[in-house]
């Protein structure tokens, strides 16, 4: 039986004979769950199929899927498999342009939108858009007055998919093999234009059978699906793992309301990007400003003593009895409530990936008994190409390889795989797909690392680019202190510069809701972000962070030489509709260095402030200036007597 299920749709089919009446997934809507069976899963997933058939999909045609993370949009992307096409999810929040150009560039015939929001940003764009023949919509308010003629709701697609003959269907999916397309997904696009990245059936079922056999996990897994479904990550755990495996996907009913509903389902596989373990965290320590005097005492000693011991016990290390027995005690005073609060109380397995994750904080969910683990993957892998081992967790490496997956480490120091995952192409992009993927199958990360004697943990260092030498030779890796800056709950990005210079500078961004609160506890008044990221208090916070920091990077023999020795608050935050982040939140170091070059420019100046005028876009589209007067301030750099370690990293071309 195994070896016939080389789909996802055979796996849906599976899942719907094996786990019937098991829930596959929820959403909550109006205040209250609803469940779709894996019955009822198959049966929308078909009728979906059935409709997409009688509109006049075509086999290998591309599907578009945009809106926030639903059930009937997983399903919608199933039931494209099922009509023999290709879904294209795209991420909610992009803007008319971001969209234009993946519905262009895949030649979308097909779009299924969540709402009015979503089918308004494609009508924005539709003359630019050749071959665009249907959209369907799921959620139907607003959209009463709209045409009609190349527009269907999500019920008339499916009353369309009942009313047909199932015979199409079933001879496109006979035709279907592990090499079949299974989705497109597109890069962030840190560097350039995203991506599309096409995956075979094969790679996403050879992936997440691997990675769940690595970790146990089971049908009575539970998982929220809260992350951009256009990120591999949320392709992979919420379809690939979800249909291999059989556990239940559950949405939560806004964005507004995760953390409510993280908690009301209690998830037992968890994933979060370091961006939402931070997030927590700064609540957290929000939270324990504003508590009595005997809380933050009861907090602070439970968390000295969590920090030696939680480690160890979930390590499977030796713990002494009474230390053993304090820290039961915390559990239940402090670190159960916690992690109640946090909605993590049921985790099983926790993941975070997507970026490196800073020591401090890693280090603080595994104190209060959080089974967090680091992966390491790309899109181009379909995620997974190392995981950490239980008992195996380090807060400094990503792990051993996955199951299936050969590393090896050029010349130049960049990391390169081999995986069953592996992209089987960039659409429409043969040069790049030749540069990143060599005819022996080994795939280019971009990443600089190295794997430890003896243990085979692989250590990134940063992304090839972005890793050089200061001018006296020490290596420059900029992550490293970045992810230091951010454990920080003040700080909620951090962009260090320093590459061929004698000295590193940095940006720093404030995080509104952990300062903002500070202010209104200080009675410190402020009219907007600006004017609060340039108050001299708030400044001498964040010289006091970067002091402290720098004495923790003074510790590393390697990247002593990374030490911040000036830096800024920046008087805006960095955003991706600027274009100074991805998608996925990730820092475009490129385009933040040409945007702001005067503010680098002055802070290896001697200027102690520098004016500048920022464009700006605004939520409607339109664009704008910010002008401000940016201090620029010198922290402590630790005096390093070793000589500095010289090191040859080459940026991957």
């Amino acid at each position: 039986m195994a070896d016939t299920l080389r789909t996802i749709p055979d796996f849906m089919d599976r899942n719907a004979d094996r786990f019937g009446v098991s829930a596959a997934y929820r959403e909550k809507e109006f205040g209250i769950w609803q469940e779709w069976t894996w019955t009822d899963a198959r049966t929308e997933i078909e009728e979906m199929a059935l409709g997409l058939i009688a509109r006049g999909i075509e086999i290998g045609e591309h599907v578009a899927v945009i809106g926030r993370n639903r059930p009937q949009l997983y399903m919608a992307m199933v039931a494209a498999q099922c009509a023999g096409a290709i879904p294209v999810p795209l991420y909610q929040d992009a803007v008319g342009e971001e969209i234009a150009y993946v519905l262009g560039h895949c030649s979308a015939k097909f779009v299924i939108a969540a709402d009015q929001e979503q089918v308004d940003k494609v009508l924005e764009v539709r003359d630019r858009i050749e071959g665009l023949r249907h959209m369907v919509y799921l959620d139907g308010r607003g959209l009463r007055k709209y045409d009609h003629a190349e527009m269907s709701s999500m019920a008339d697609l499916r009353d369309k998919g009942r009313a047909a003959d199932r015979a199409e269907m079933e001879r496109r999916r006979d035709q279907q093999t592990g090499e079949t397309t299974c989705v497109m997904l597109y890069t962030s696009g840190t560097t350039g234009k995203p991506k599309g990245v096409v995956l075979s059936h094969d790679n996403i079922v050879a992936t997440s059978k691997a990675s769940s056999e690595f970790d146990g996990l089971r049908q009575t897994d539970e998982v929220l699906a809260y992350l951009p479904m256009a990120w591999v990550g949320d392709f992979i755990f919420s379809i690939g793992q979800a249909m291999v495996t059989g556990f239940c996907v559950n949405c939560p009913e806004s964005a507004d309301t995760v953390m409510h509903d993280l908690r009301e389902i209690g998830p037992t596989y968890y994933f979060a990007p370091p961006r939402v373990f931070e997030t927590q965290l700064t609540n957290v320590m929000i939270r324990m400003e504003d508590a009595s005097p005997l809380k933050k005492r009861m907090f602070d000693r439970a968390m000295a003593h969590a920090k030696t011991v939680g480690p160890k016990l979930l390590d499977g290390e030796p713990v002494g009895f009474m230390d053993r027995m304090k820290y039961k005690l915390s559990e239940l005073a402090v670190f159960g409530p916690l992690k109640n609060t946090l909605g993590l109380s049921r985790v099983r397995v926790g993941y975070t990936a997507g970026e490196a994750i800073g020591p401090e904080l890693f280090d603080f969910y595994r104190s209060i008994g959080i089974n967090l683990k680091q992966l390491y993957g790309q899109t181009e892998a379909s995620v997974f190409i190392t995981q950490q081992k239980d008992h195996e967790v380090r807060s400094d490496t990503v792990g051993t390889p996955t199951p299936g997956v050969e590393l090896r480490i050029a010349e130049s120091g960049e990391v390169f795989y081999r995986s069953p995952g592996s992209f089987r192409e960039y659409f429409k992009n043969p040069e790049s797909t030749a540069s990143t993927k060599d005819p022996e199958g080994w795939v280019a990360t971009g990443d600089a690392g190295f794997i430890e004697e003896g243990t085979g943990h692989l250590r990134i260092i940063d992304r090839a680019k972005d890793v050089g030498k200061m001018a006296d030779g020490a290596l420059f890796a900029p992550k490293f202190v970045e992810n230091k800056l951010k454990f920080f709950p003040e700080v909620y990005e951090a962009v260090v510069f320093g590459n061929g210079k004698s000295r590193c500078v940095a940006f720093l961004n404030i995080d509104l809701t952990a300062v903002g609160n500070w202010a209104e506890r200080n009675n410190i008044a402020y009219a907007s972000y600006q004017e609060l990221a340039q108050h001299p208090r708030v400044i001498e916070i964040m010289r006091g962070h970067v002091n402290t920091v720098n004495a923790s990077v003074a510790e590393d023999e390697m990247l002593a030489g990374c030490q911040v020795a000036r830096f800024l608050v920046l008087h805006k935050q960095l955003d991706a509709d600027d274009d100074e982040l991805t998608r996925t939140q990730k820092v475009r170091r490129r385009i933040i260095e040409e945007k702001y070059a005067d503010l680098i420019e002055g802070l290896y100046g001697d200027a102690d402030e520098v004016y500048t005028e920022t464009e700006v876009t605004y939520e409607d589209g339109r664009k704008g200036k910010i002008k401000a007067t940016v201090k620029l301030i010198d922290a402590e750099v630790v005096d390093v007597t070793a000589k500095p370690v010289a090191v040859q990293v080459e940026a991957a071309e």
